[in-house]
């Protein structure tokens, strides 16, 4: 083939390149209509590798098959080769994002697409550390150029490798194009007991399942592992074709967006359901008849069935993990076990960590992620195949298995209340004004009353994380109130930008009496509910009546 030429491009820095731990979150538009946006951001990640390095290092792309994420990965392919870059590995595009360890000294997977606020997010993303994350917005805000190869055409849907002659480069750049589905269910293969799963599948007393992937790239990987290998019957998986818009959903694993699933649980024709977001990591679980695990309490029943996942009874258990918001259920299952708990900052980099340095097994979110440390990513296809080893073992039902845990532990009653693009000056001086009132000597001891249920104030404090690997330190990471029965109300406050921020109010009810714990959740919530709205006064100080999303 002909020599593939490399061209520098002139280019003028942008001020707000700043990625998060998961990347460049911004609207598919700012991405598409600002000059060089994508490739100045491409060229700040790869010079944070030095020249040197460059030449031994593969990169790894993978993405979630959304909206411009084909442009982004030629753009990546392209920026790579000219910088010196000897291999690109990437999914073939009918998967997900897949986490192959440290193959790449930075793995920019991309997501982006038309969202529910119009527009859409694309980032370059894989959980990075605030030291690797800081370095790149340094130089994209000092950018002048980049270089490129843009006559490099690489075909994205043959699995093999494509190798190219650069010209002035004495090796080829080689693209290899993975069947990343074929490498994850090996993965799998040696964490969960497949023999097992088929019989709870396909044997004779059959397990009935629902598996939504919502138009996300996490569907061939439902198709190839729980059906084609574990032997459920094909009608069990839907939506498993990953489309660039979803199919006009946004693909959310939560009641409200994966309504259709609820629906088809509630017939009762089905034992198991399960949905995930659009690229798989994140996961919902439900009962016959629509029964609704929260997330909260899907990590903590894992924790207390964990040795039903053989992988387990090899590795033992190190550690249990939750972000802050998320409800107490898993500390009770920690607490009964005599295992260590983390309590984190929201952000899987900080079980990344710990997972990293041999302290954790097992963690989750409220924000329907579970994970362990297999990988460092939340994984959606693997919470369902724990949920399904745990069904095999206890021969129970999901909500008999729901019902037993909480008889056991107590249950932690939970609710996420969203108030999104309120006034940011607003939801400043609210927390600033709920903070003076907590932090009062007097607050500690205070006793917080609605109807006959009273509340005594145990703890009040803005959680702090001291991250006990590396010894950074997280500030302000949320207002919390701590009540001696182990109920809690959380304040978070995000994002202060140009639309607004959003102010999150988590309520965590704990009752430990048999008598209660099967109560409706809205009538167990509602006095912690009343207490934090007439404490923050937060529908007054932001003008609303109510969430904009409950969770």
């Amino acid at each position: 083939p002909a020599m593939v030429q490399i061209v520098t491009v002139k280019s003028k820095p942008y001020g707000d390149q700043k990625p998060g731990t998961s990347g460049l979150r911004k609207r598919v538009t700012v991405f598409q209509s600002n000059a060089h946006y994508t490739e100045n951001f491409i060229q700040s990640i790869l010079d944070t590798v030095p020249p040197g390095e460059r030449q031994e290092a593969t990169l790894v792309v993978g993405g979630d098959g959304r909206f411009y994420m084909r442009d982004a990965i030629h753009l990546i392919v392209r920026i790579a080769a000219a910088n010196g870059v000897s291999r690109a590995g990437g999914a073939g595009l009918s998967s997900m994002e897949l986490p192959f360890g440290k193959a790449a000294s930075y793995r920019p997977g991309v997501e982006a697409g038309p969202r529910r606020t119009g527009g859409g997010r694309s980032s370059v993303s894989c959980p990075a550390p605030e030291g690797i994350t800081d370095k790149i917005f340094q130089i994209s805000k000092k950018i002048e150029e980049y270089a490129i190869c843009p006559d490099l055409q690489v075909d994205l849907s043959t699995i093999g490798k494509q190798q190219f002659d650069l010209e002035n480069k004495f090796k080829p750049f080689t693209v290899e194009i993975v069947d990343s589905v074929e490498a994850y269910a090996n993965m799998l293969r040696n964490i969960f007991d497949f023999h097992a799963l088929k019989e709870l599948l396909s044997g004779k007393n059959q397990l009935k399942i629902r598996i939504d992937a919502m138009h996300g790239v996490v569907g061939p990987y439902v198709k190839k592992i729980l059906c084609e290998e574990l032997g459920a019957p094909a009608n069990s998986a839907v939506n498993c074709t990953p489309l660039e818009d979803f199919g006009g959903h946004h693909p959310d694993p939560n009641l409200t967006y994966a309504a259709d699933l609820v629906q088809t649980m509630k017939t009762g024709e089905y034992d198991f359901g399960a949905a995930f977001d659009g690229d798989g990591d994140r996961n919902m679980i439900l009962g016959k008849h629509g029964f609704f695990v929260n997330p909260s309490d899907s990590v903590a029943v894992i924790a207390a069935n964990i040795f039903s996942i053989p992988y387990f009874q090899q590795t033992g258990v190190r550690g249990f993990a939750r972000s802050m918001p998320t409800s107490g259920a898993l500390d009770r299952v920690a607490q009964a076990t005599k295992i260590a708990l983390y309590e984190t900052p929201t952000g899987w980099k900080f079980f990344g960590n710990l997972m990293d340095a041999n302290k954790l097994s097992l963690c989750g979110e409220e924000s329907f992620g579970t994970g362990s440390d297999h990988i460092r990513e939340k994984d959606g296809l693997w919470a369902v195949l724990a949920w399904l080893s745990i069904l095999a073992t206890r021969k129970q039902s999901v909500e008999d298995i729901m019902k037993d845990h909480w008889q056991k532990y107590g249950r932690n009653f939970f609710t996420r209340y969203d108030y999104e693009e309120v006034d940011a000056d607003a939801a400043n001086k609210m927390m600033k004004d709920l903070e003076a009132v907590m932090f009062d000597r007097s607050f500690v001891g205070k006793q917080l009353s609605c109807g006959d249920k009273v509340y005594t104030v145990e703890k009040a404090d803005n959680f702090e994380y001291n991250d006990p690997v590396d010894g950074s330190v997280s500030k302000n990471q949320g207002l919390r109130l701590i009540f001696s029965d182990g109920s809690r109300i959380i304040f978070r406050l995000s994002g202060t930008g140009s639309a607004g921020a959003t102010v999150r109010l988590y309520i965590d009810s704990y009752e430990k009496d048999p008598q209660k714990i099967n109560e409706d959740p809205q009538v167990m919530l509602a006095p912690l509910i009343s207490i934090a709205l007439k404490l923050s006064q937060l529908h007054e100080r932001t003008g609303r009546t109510g969430p904009t999303v409950i969770t």
